[in-house]
């Protein structure tokens, strides 16, 4: 199994993220840790600021033993419940 599909499966909350790119480029780069996530969101904490991104907009970078992962938003857009039997 790769490592983007196992993490495609594997629970967002409390891991640390980078968009790597986004429909909206204030985005790009901002790094932090997802605190939670919805069908099609994840919000996540930036510093002091907690943010909500739609899934759909963007391309997120995992650390995955120690190498980067990158997932499209779109292979995540699931309940986290649903995405273990769904993701591909």
């Amino acid at each position: 199994m790769s490592d983007e599909h196992a993490l495609v499966k594997d629970e967002f909350i409390g891991k640390t993220v980078t968009i790597r790119d986004c429909t909206d480029p204030s985005w790009v780069d901002v790094s932090g840790v997802i605190l939670d996530e919805t069908k099609h969101t994840f919000l996540i904490k930036t510093g002091k600021k907690q943010k909500r991104i739609a899934k759909e907009t963007a391309t997120f970078e995992f650390d995955q033993d120690g190498k980067p992962v990158h997932i499209n938003g779109i292979r995540i857009t699931y309940r986290s419940e649903d995405r273990i039997k769904k993701a591909r």
